[in-house]
C-alpha cells in the first residue's frame, strides 16, 4: 500500500514550480499547564505571498506531526497548536499544481494527500489547537478545523472555503468537518452561498459568531492571548461547550436550502455546489471517514473538469493579468494627479466623484449647466459618506476630510484650472461630448489628461476637434460603480504614452481592473452583450416566446437572465447602444422594433414582478401587447446554438481587429465588468469546450491545456 510519504513525493514531482511553506516546530513552557509545541506554518515570504499547501508543503507539516506524534506519545508536551506567519494563516492548495495535473489518480492523490496528513493532527495522543492569526482560507481553514480547539483574531480580514466559487468542493475535510461542528445549516451559508455570492469572505467576529473558533481575541497581541487560553484549557479551568448538532429534519432543510442557492445562481450549469451538497447530506450521521472518502473522489473528479479548469484560469486572469495590464505603457510615464474634475453632477458623475475622493484622497470638483445640479450631486457624496460613517466603514475624522474634498463649481475655469485629470460624465451624444472638451482644453493646463466615461461612442472622433487630442483618453467604467471592478481604457487614435500612463496609474489608485482597448465601437463588453442580447432580442420578434428565448441561456449559469440585464441597464441606454453599433456594423447588429416600442411606451423592462418578489418575474400584460411577433419559432437548443455562434463570432472578429490583446483579455472584461461566472472561465473556455469556436471560426480560442485539462 501507498504510504502518505510515497503519495506526496509522487506529487511534488508533478509540482516542480511550487513555493513550499515550511512547518517549525517550537517549544513553549506554558504557566502549569506543561511543555506545548507550536507549529508554525510560513513559506518564508511576506503577507503579500500568503502560504499554501502544495504537495511538498503538506510533507514538511506531515514531518512535523511526526516529531509532536513522538513527544505526544513519551508524554513530553501537554498539547499542539498551529498558527501562520504575520497576517497570514494559510489560504489553501496550491492551484498552480492542480493545472498540471492530467489524470484522475494524479488528482485523487492530492485529495488523500490532504486528508492523511490533517487527519493525524486530529489523531494525537494530546489536545490539539488551531489559532486563526490572519487570512484563512481553503486548506487553511480545514487544517484547523482537524483540530479540537480554535480561536480566531478579532482583526482576521478574510476566512472562507472558496471552492464551490473556482469549482471545487471543500476536499480536505471542510465538507464534513463543518457541518459536523455548526451543523448543516451555517455550514451550507459557508461553502455554498458565500462561495455562490462573489466569494464572500467571513471576518473574524463572524467565524467567532457561527461556532468555528471557541474563542476571539485581539489582533495586537492575539498569540499571547490565544496560549494563556490554551493554558487554562489543558488546567482543565475552562470547557468548551458546544452546543449540539441537530441531525434531524433541520440538516435536509438546510440541503435543500443549498441546492435552491446553488439553482438560483447556476441553474445546474457548474457541478461543485451540488458535490458539495451530496457531500454535506452524506455526512447527517457523524460518519467522518466516509464524507473523507467522498471528498477525495469529487475533489478528483471536478479536478479533472472543465468548469474547475475555467475556475482557475479565470482566478488567475483577476489576480494577475488583471494586476499588470497587456499593453499598458511605462508606469514611470505617468504624471502625479492632485486634483480631479468632474464634468456633470448626475448619478454615474457623483459615483465616479465619491470613488475618486475615497480613492486618490484628492479634491474633486464637479459642474454642471445649473447651480442646483451641483447642490444635488454634490449632496449625493456627502450623504454616502455618511452612510460610511453609519456603517463604520470610515470613522469621523476621515469623514470630514472627505466632505471636505467634494465640493462643486458653476464656472468650469475656477474648478478645473489646477486639475490634472478631468473626467465627463455627460449625455452619450457625440456632439455634447466634443462641444464639453472644446469648453475644458480653453481652461485647462497642457498636461491635464481629459477622460470620457462613454460606453459606446468613438474616442478619437470625441478628441478630433481638440488642439491636443493627444490627451484624451477613454476612461469606461461600469455601473455601480463602487462594486464593478472593470474600467475599459480605451486608445484613440492621437492618445499619447503620458496621457494613457497617467490614466492606468489612477485606475490603480482607484483599486480598479484596467484593461487596455482599442477604439472601436462599444469597446468589449457593451459589444459583446449587445450582440448577445440583440440575438436574443431577434428570436423574440421572429416568434420565439419570451420564456423559451430566456430559459435557452440558462445553462450557462449567468447572474441573470439577458432581459433582467436589459431593465438593469435600461432599455433606452440598450436601444442607444444597438443603434451605436448598428451603424458600425448593420450586418450584425439589428436594432429590435420591438425594444424601440418598450422604450417609446416609457416601459422599464419586459417583467413585473407578482408581490414584489424579484425571483419571480412575469411578463408585463402591456409590454407583451406591444410586442409584434412573427412566427418562427425556436427551441430552447436552437437559442442557444444561434446566441453562442454570435458571441463566438464577434470575439473572433474583435481579436482580429486587434480591440484587445489576446482571448484573456475579453474573458478578464467579462469577468470583471459583467459578472460572468468563474466556472465559464468568462467566455472563450467555454466556447472552446462546447465545440463553438471550431464550429464558428474553425480554431480555439485559447490554446490546449490553458482553462483546459493539459493533453
Amino acid at each position: 500500500m501507498t504510504t502518505t510519504a510515497e503519495l506526496l513525493k509522487g506529487a511534488a514531482e508533478l509540482f516542480p514550480g511550487e513555493v513550499v511553506t515550511s512547518a517549525h516546530v517550537r517549544h513553549i513552557d506554558l504557566p502549569s499547564a506543561g511543555r506545548f509545541a507550536l507549529i508554525t506554518l510560513d513559506n518564508g515570504l511576506d503577507h503579500t505571498k500568503p502560504t499554501t499547501f502544495g504537495p511538498q508543503s503538506l510533507a514538511n507539516l506531515s514531518d512535523a506531526i511526526d516529531q509532536v506524534e513522538q513527544e505526544a506519545a513519551d508524554g513530553t508536551i501537554t498539547g499542539v497548536g498551529i498558527t501562520g506567519k504575520p497576517f497570514i494563516f494559510a489560504v489553501g492548495a496550491d492551484l498552480k499544481g492542480v493545472e498540471l495535473l492530467k489524470n484522475h489518480s494524479d488528482a485523487l492523490a492530492i485529495g488523500k494527500g490532504g486528508h492523511d496528513v490533517f487527519k493525524r493532527i486530529a489523531a494525537l495522543a494530546v489536545p490539539t489547537f488551531a489559532y486563526y492569526n490572519g487570512a484563512a482560507m481553503g486548506g487553511g481553514v480545514e487544517v484547523g478545523l482537524h483540530c479540537r480547539y480554535r480561536t480566531v483574531s478579532r482583526a482576521l480580514p478574510a476566512f472562507s472555503l472558496p471552492e464551490v466559487f473556482l469549482g471545487l468542493v471543500p476536499g480536505w475535510g471542510g465538507c464534513t468537518l463543518l457541518p459536523n461542528l455548526i451543523g448543516a445549516d451555517r455550514a451550507v451559508s459557508v461553502i455554498i452561498e458565500n462561495s455562490l455570492n462573489q466569494n464572500k469572505q467571513l471576518k473574524g467576529e463572524q467565524v467567532y459568531e457561527l461556532g468555528i473558533a471557541d474563542a476571539i481575541f485581539e489582533g495586537a497581541d492575539f498569540l499571547e492571548q490565544s496560549l494563556v487560553w490554551t493554558a487554562a484549557v489543558l488546567r482543565g479551568e475552562i470547557e468548551i461547550l458546544r452546543p449540539e448538532v441537530d441531525r434531524g429534519e433541520a440538516w435536509d432543510a438546510a440541503v435543500a436550502r443549498g441546492r435552491f442557492i446553488a439553482d438560483s445562481k447556476v441553474h445546474g450549469a457548474a457541478p461543485a455546489a451540488y458535490r458539495a451538497l451530496e457531500i454535506i447530506a452524506a455526512v447527517k450521521d457523524g460518519d467522518l471517514e466516509a464524507g473523507f472518502a467522498a471528498e477525495d473522489t469529487a475533489l478528483a473528479d471536478l479536478i479533472m473538469g472543465g468548469e474547475l479548469r475555467s475556475g482557475i484560469y479565470a482566478f488567475n486572469l483577476v489576480q494577475k493579468r488583471g494586476k499588470r495590464p497587456a499593453g499598458a505603457p511605462d508606469k514611470s510615464l505617468a504624471r502625479p494627479v492632485t486634483k480631479v474634475g468632474v464634468v456633470g453632477a448626475g448619478l454615474m458623475a457623483s459615483q465616479l466623484a465619491l470613488l475618486f475622493a475615497r480613492r486618490l484622497e484628492v479634491p474633486v470638483v464637479l459642474t454642471d449647466i445649473d447651480q442646483e445640479r451641483i447642490d444635488k450631486g454634490v449632496g449625493y457624496v456627502h450623504d454616502e459618506i455618511g452612510k460610511l460613517l453609519g456603517k463604520g466603514r470610515i470613522n469621523q475624522d476621515k469623514a470630514n476630510r472627505l466632505k471636505a474634498l467634494v465640493s462643486g463649481h458653476l464656472d468650469k475655469a475656477t474648478a478645473f484650472g489646477d486639475a490634472d485629470f478631468v473626467i465627463e460624465a455627460v449625455f452619450e451624444e457625440i456632439g455634447v461630448k466634443q462641444q464639453v472638451f472644446a469648453e475644458l482644453e480653453a481652461v485647462v493646463s497642457p498636461t491635464t489628461v481629459l477622460a470620457t466615461n462613454t460606453s459606446s461612442l468613438s474616442v478619437t472622433e470625441m478628441a478630433s476637434k481638440l488642439e491636443h487630442p493627444e490627451r484624451v483618453v477613454g476612461f469606461h467604467f461600469f455601473n455601480p460603480v463602487a462594486i464593478l471592478p472593470l474600467l475599459e481604457i480605451v486608445r484613440g487614435e492621437q492618445t499619447d504614452d503620458a496621457s494613457l500612463a497617467t490614466a492606468f496609474g489612477v485606475a490603480k489608485k482607484l483599486k480598479k481592473t484596467a484593461v487596455l482597448v482599442k477604439d472601436a465601437p462599444a469597446f468589449v463588453v457593451n459589444r459583446i452583450l449587445t450582440r448577445f442580447m440583440g440575438e436574443i432580442q431577434t428570436v423574440i420578434d421572429e416568434g420565439t416566446p419570451v420564456e423559451v428565448a430566456e430559459k435557452a441561456i440558462e445553462p450557462l449559469g449567468l447572474p441573470m437572465s439577458p432581459l433582467v440585464l436589459l431593465e438593469l441597464v435600461g432599455p433606452a441606454i440598450g436601444l442607444h447602444v444597438s443603434e451605436t453599433l448598428h451603424g458600425a456594423f448593420p450586418d450584425r447588429f439589428t436594432v429590435s422594433p420591438n425594444l424601440a416600442a418598450i422604450v417609446k411606451a416609457g416601459k422599464r423592462g419586459f417583467y413585473v414582478y407578482s408581490g414584489g418578489n424579484p425571483a419571480k418575474p412575469e411578463l408585463d400584460p402591456e409590454v407583451a401587447a406591444l410586442l409584434v411577433q412573427g412566427d418562427t419559432v425556436l427551441t430552447q437548443e436552437q437559442v442557444r446554438a444561434r446566441v453562442l455562434d454570435a458571441v463566438a463570432q464577434e470575439i473572433g472578429l474583435m481579436l482580429d481587429e486587434g480591440v484587445v490583446a489576446e482571448a484573456q483579455d475579453i474573458d478578464l472584461c467579462l469577468i470583471t465588468g459583467a459578472g460572468w461566472p468563474f466556472h465559464l472561465g468568462g467566455v472563450t473556455p467555454y466556447l472552446d469546450r462546447e465545440g463553438v469556436s471550431e464550429r464558428v471560426n474553425g480554431k480555439p480560442f485559447l490554446a490546449p491545456g490553458v482553462a483546459s485539462v493539459p493533453a
